[in-house]
């Protein structure tokens, strides 16, 4: 029985490369649909947070979790949507190398400085990256308004992305980057992308003079004057009326007969 076992295996006819993408292909698209029903369940709760009311965007997170094995209730927690661009979260990030085997670790965090290191599974020796108000001022990402109120937080952050791509850039699956260390992040809310508000010179650019603008009033209200006087010449004007021709009865004018749709004027 092995030895037929074997020798049907070994003759059998591959399976053509087509067919296996059309297999994978099909097996994702039941997904989508899959996943297009659960993300109508849930886009009107309270639990969509962020996502809440935006069924397309929680079918894409949905769908961007599944791809790195989140469940779909994770993906919303841990997937933000940054200038348009989907991102883990570093707690999720780290989350997502640890369960395939890799190892982060935390070895030092303050307020100024992080240190963070991490290998691959199976590997020996460790990767280590480290981060400080310098090179965060270097970078020039001390003004913005998350650096201001939780450096410690965006420092772990930074480190976190950094010791990810180093150790294992292949299970992030396109989101290489973490929502921390993106521009726009915000409390990892979605975030659209805002006009820079106009400069004072902005606003006053191409606006009249205020000369201009009163001679151009006194204008405006001299047309006015002139075409209300032509109005009143015209209703006082005399009118004679024709009132010879008398109603078949003699009681009243005869006013001329007026035109009726689809007649004769």
């Amino acid at each position: 029985m092995t030895e037929l076992a074997v020798h049907e295996a070994a003759t059998a006819p591959a399976v053509p490369a087509s067919q296996e993408n059309e297999s994978a292909l099909a097996a994702w698209a039941r997904d989508a649909a899959a996943i297009s029903q659960v993300a109508g369940a849930i886009a009107n709760t309270s639990l969509a947070g962020a996502y809440r009311g935006k069924r397309d965007e929680i079918v894409a997170v949905i769908l961007a979790g599944h791809e790195l094995g989140l469940q779909p209730m994770t993906s919303l927690k841990s997937i933000d949507v940054i200038q348009g661009q989907p991102a883990l979260r570093a707690h999720a990030m780290r989350g997502l190398l640890q369960a395939n085997g890799h190892e982060i670790e935390l070895v030092e965090s303050t307020e100024t400085y992080c240190k963070m290191r991490g290998r691959r599974k199976g590997a020996v020796d460790w990767q280590v990256v480290e981060w400080d108000i310098p090179r965060v001022q270097r970078m020039g990402l001390l003004g913005k308004d998350q650096w201001k109120k939780q450096p410690k937080t965006m420092l772990v952050a930074r480190a976190t992305g950094e010791i990810s791509r180093l150790v294992a850039s292949d299970a992030l699956h396109g989101m290489p980057y973490a929502a921390e260390e993106l521009d726009g992040y915000v409390h990892g809310e979605l975030v659209q992308q805002q006009r820079a508000p106009l400069s004072i010179e902005q606003l006053i650019a191409g606006q009249p003079e205020p000369g201009q603008m009163a001679r151009e009033r006194q204008a405006i209200r001299a047309q006015r004057t002139a075409t209300q006087s032509v109005t009143d010449d015209a209703s006082t004007s005399d009118v004679e009326w024709d009132y010879s021709d008398q109603a078949d009865d003699g009681t009243a004018p005869a006013w001329p007969e007026t035109a009726q749709p689809g007649g004769a004027a």
